[in-house]
C-alpha cells in the first residue's frame, strides 16, 4: 500500500486518486497506471519524469554525484573488486564467496569459445565494416547457435545465457577488430584474466607472442568496471522493451547494442578523440577553449559535464587516477594526449568550467587511456558494449523475474490528421 495519495483534478470529472510510492533511495514516484481508464494518459517525451520499472540494481544520485551498484559505492568497487566480481554482483544481487567467486570465474573462462561456424560470419562483412554493425550482426545471431538455453521462463537458463553473453563478447569484438584490419582471429586463452585476455586477442599476431601489460589490462578491467550499468538508460530501457515481447536474450542485447550505437549515447569517447583532433595541437587550445565558451559558436567540448552527474561524475574520479597511471607507464609520446592533459587542466582550474560544473568525465578518461592503449576509435564504442553487456542482461532477467510483466506499450499524443475519405487518383 502506498502511504501518500496525488490527487488530479480534470475538468468535467471527479479528483483521481493516484497512489504515491517511496523506495528506498530517489525520488517518490505517481503511478499513474490508472489514468487510462479515465480517458487520460501522461505526456513526457524522452521518459525523463516516468519510471518504467521497479528495479534493485543500480541507484544513481546525478546530484550528488552517487553511483551504487546493489548498495556498494563505485568508487569502492573500482578500488577493490574486479569487473567478473562485479558481473557476479549485478547477477546475484550478492558479492560472492571465495568458492562462489571462483566457480564463476571458471563458467566465464570455459565460456569465452565460440562454435567454429561464428568465424565464417565475418567473411561477410566488407574490410572496413564498422565493428558496431559486426557486433550487432553477429551476437543477434548467437539463438541460431546455443538455442538450448532460450527458455525465457527458466531462471537457470537465463543465467546460463547471461554468462554466455558476457564471456562470448570479447571474443566477438576482437574478431570484429582483428577483421578490420585484415589479421587471423586469436583464440582465448583460460590462463589470462577478462581483460588480459580482451588485450591478448586484440593485439596478439601469430609471428611473436604479445605479452599483457599488467598496468594496461587492470586500466582495460577498471573501464569494464566504470561502464558495467547504469540504471535506466536508452540502451539499458531498449533491451527492457524487446524483453517484455519475451525475445530471446540474444535479440535483446543486440538491440541494446544498436540503441548505444547512437553518438548520443555510447559514442562520447568517440567524440571527445575526434574534438582532440580538430584541436590538433597545444598552441590552439586557447582558441578552442574560447570557443567553447562563446555561446554563438557551435563548436562544444566533448567528455566534459555529464546530463546525468551535476556536479561531478563518480566514475571520472577513479578513471582520471588509472589515466594518469597508464599515460606514466607507457610514456607515449602523443600531440593529442598532450592537448588532453592540458584540456583537463583548464577543465578544473578555469573558473567558466569551475562555476559551470563542465568537468572531465568518464568518457574523456577512457578514450584517452583506450587511445594511450592503441585500441582505434571505431572500437570504443564496442568496448563499451562488451562492459554493459552485464548490465544488460541483468536487467532483462529481473524484469522476467517480476511477476506479472507485460509488453511495454507506450502511448501517444495523436496530431496527425483524423479520420478522412479515400479520393481516385483522378480526383486529387
Amino acid at each position: 500500500m502506498a502511504d501518500k495519495k496525488a490527487t488530479v483534478h480534470i475538468d468535467g470529472l471527479d479528483p483521481i486518486e493516484l497512489p504515491i510510492y517511496q523506495g528506498t533511495a530517489g525520488q517518490d514516484v505517481i503511478d499513474v497506471r490508472t489514468l487510462g481508464s479515465h480517458g487520460h494518459f501522461t505526456y513526457d517525451p524522452g521518459f525523463m519524469s516516468t519510471g518504467s520499472c521497479e528495479s534493485t540494481i543500480t541507484y544513481i544520485d546525478g546530484g550528488k554525484g552517487v553511483l551504487l551498484h546493489r548498495g556498494y559505492p563505485i568508487e569502492q568497487l573500482a578500488e577493490d573488486s574486479n569487473y567478473v566480481e562485479l558481473c557476479y554482483l549485478l547477477l546475484n544481487g550478492e558479492l560472492p564467496s571465495k568458492e562462489q567467486y571462483e566457480e564463476f570465474a571458471q563458467q566465464i573462462t570455459r565460456s569465452t569459445m565460440l562454435d567454429e561456424k561464428i568465424a565464417t560470419f565475418f567473411q561477410g562483412f566488407r574490410f572496413d565494416a564498422h565493428p558496431m554493425a559486426m557486433l550487432c550482426g553477429v551476437v543477434g545471431a548467437l539463438s541460431s547457435f546455443y538455442h538450448e538455453d532460450l527458455d525465457i521462463t527458466d531462471a537457470s537458463q537465463r543465467k546460463t545465457s547471461a554468462i554466455k553473453l558476457v564471456a562470448k563478447l570479447p571474443t566477438i569484438a576482437a574478431m570484429a577488430y582483428k577483421t578490420n584490419i585484415g589479421q587471423p582471429f586469436v583464440y582465448p586463452r583460460n590462463d589470462l584474466s577478462y581483460a588480459e585476455n580482451f588485450l591478448h586477442m586484440m593485439f596478439s599476431v601469430p609471428a611473436e607472442e604479445y605479452k599483457v601489460n599488467p598496468v594496461t589490462a587492470k586500466a582495460m578491467d577498471k573501464i569494464f568496471m566504470l561502464h558495467a550499468d547504469h540504471e535506466q538508460n536508452a540502451s539499458t530501457s531498449t533491451v527492457r522493451l524487446a524483453g517484455s515481447s519475451g525475445a530471446n536474450p540474444y535479440a535483446c542485447i543486440a538491440a541494446g547494442i544498436a540503441s548505444l550505437w547512437g553518438p548520443a549515447h555510447g559514442g562520447a569517447n568517440e567524440a571527445c578523440l575526434n574534438m582532440l583532433e580538430e584541436i590538433g595541437s597545444v598552441d590552439r587550445i586557447d582558441e578552442y577553449v574560447a570557443k567553447a565558451k562563446d555561446k554563438s559558436d557551435p563548436f562544444r567540448l566533448m567528455g566534459f559535464g555529464h546530463r546525468v552527474y551535476k556536479n561531478f561524475d563518480p566514475r571520472a574520479t577513479v578513471m582520471r587516477q588509472t589515466c594518469h597511471e597508464v599515460l606514466a607507464e607507457l610514456n607515449i609520446q602523443d600531440p593529442l594526449l598532450d592537448i588532453a592533459m592540458k584540456l583537463e587542466q583548464i577543465a578544473l582550474e578555469d573558473p567558466y568550467f569551475v562555476e559551470k560544473k563542465l568537468y572531465p568525465n568518464v568518457d574523456f578518461y577512457s578514450g584517452i587511456i583506450l587511445k594511450a592503449i592503441g585500441i582505434p576509435t571505431s572500437m570504443f564504442t564496442v568496448i563499451f558494449a562488451m562492459a554493459r553487456t552485464v548490465g544488460w542482461i541483468t536487467h532483462w532477467d529481473e524484469m522476467l523475474s517480476q511477476p506479472g510483466h507485460k509488453i511495454s506499450r507506450p502511448r501517444q499524443l495523436y496530431t496527425g490528421y483524423t479520420q478522412r475519405d479515400y479520393k481516385a487518383t483522378d480526383k486529387r
